[in-house]
């Protein structure tokens, strides 16, 4: 496994203040008005956090059923909060690589000390989605049973050669271009750290700048979709307002990057909305029927943070994949004495 680390000091800064945003305020679409901004737009501008222990999918248990009750809502925040403090604990003086067991590494199994990430560069954050006070158990909405659709196609995209043939091999993250997951998007889903944007608005255009990679989505607000042969990192983004929504259509994306192997056919709505001073509704619907038999929608939280958005200084290039490349050279050369030395025997 590559770790990827922000080469910066004031990452640590960024942790702590997405950790410390505020909670959504209680409030429906229908006693909240959003405030408008100079062009008399709905106001969107701000620096959120998509950080949630809510996961994509829903575990099965639950059904259709996408709300919690209170009870289990405090449960998992209170187990999430517990596991953090003790992959936060010192680590004990007197101990040797030996005793740093992976017993505890968290239910992402990568936290502890000596798994694959040190707590001090995730920011999971410790809370459910909160919409209008339900704390929902999955981010997809639809299908009603939270899953995926079933797929129509085992892999979309363009299709790479064996992993460490060459660093086109490399997913896009590790190769510090774009965004790990679907961090920037669309969709833009909540991963185990930096899971900071930044909404800046213009008559024309809104912007918003992933901290992730340091990836700038930009929404066109006039104007058509590209010609379907231009393909673009983060796709075509044309957006409109209906009411106080931000409706946002998403197409062009480049093969490479559609979710989880998505087509290069596939398109994703978005809707943005104010549903509190301190709290955004994020909805997405992803149509792809290159590989899912039918569409499938989410929602996403995002939360008012305090302070700005950091660069993230993803190393160049990534070093790490010279490495990567030499160990699987001296595999390939090891196998080849091996056998050869096999045959020899043989004969």
């Amino acid at each position: 496994m590559t770790a990827h680390f922000p080469i910066r000091s004031l990452t640590a800064i960024s942790l702590v203040l997405s950790l410390a945003a505020p909670a959504a305020m209680a409030q429906t679409s229908s006693t909240y008005h959003t405030p408008k901004n100079g062009w008399g737009q709905p106001d969107l501008q701000g620096t959120y956090t998509t950080a949630t222990i809510t996961p994509l999918t829903r575990d099965p248990k639950l059904g259709t059923r996408n709300v919690l009750t209170k009870a289990e809502a405090d449960a998992l925040e209170q187990a999430t909060r517990d596991q953090i403090a003790r992959a936060d604990a010192p680590t004990p003086p007197e101990a040797t690589v030996k005793d740093l067991k992976n017993a505890d590494c968290g239910p992402d199994g990568i936290s502890g000390f000596n798994c694959g990430y040190n707590q001090g560069w995730k920011d999971p954050g410790t809370k459910l989605i909160d919409i209008n006070g339900e704390k929902r158990a999955s981010i997809i909405t639809s299908p009603a049973n939270g899953q995926l659709p079933p797929r129509v196609a085992t892999a979309g995209g363009q299709r790479r050669a064996g992993r460490t043939d060459n660093p086109e091999g490399f997913s896009l993250g590790e190769r510090c271009l774009l965004s790990f997951g679907s961090s920037a998007g669309p969709p833009m889903l909540p991963l185990m750290y930096n899971n900071t944007y930044q909404i800046v608005q213009s008559k024309d255009e809104i912007a918003i700048d992933v901290e992730m990679v340091h990836d700038v989505r930009h929404i066109r607000l006039t104007g058509g979709h590209l010609p379907a042969n231009m393909k673009v990192w983060m796709g075509d983004s044309v957006g409109h307002w209906e009411g106080d929504t931000l409706v946002v259509e998403t197409t062009n994306m480049r093969p490479e990057q559609g979710l989880r192997g998505g087509s290069p056919n596939q398109k994703v709505i978005e809707k943005f909305r104010r549903i509190g001073p301190n709290s955004l509704s994020y909805q997405f619907t992803v149509s792809d029927p290159d590989i899912y038999a039918a569409p499938f929608s989410g929602e996403v939280q995002m939360r008012t943070t305090k302070g700005q958005v950091y660069e993230y200084a993803c190393h160049e290039g990534n070093y790490a994949l010279t490495g990567m490349l030499a160990g699987a050279r001296a595999d390939e050369k090891k196998q080849a004495e091996a056998g050869g030395a096999a045959k020899g025997g043989g004969e």
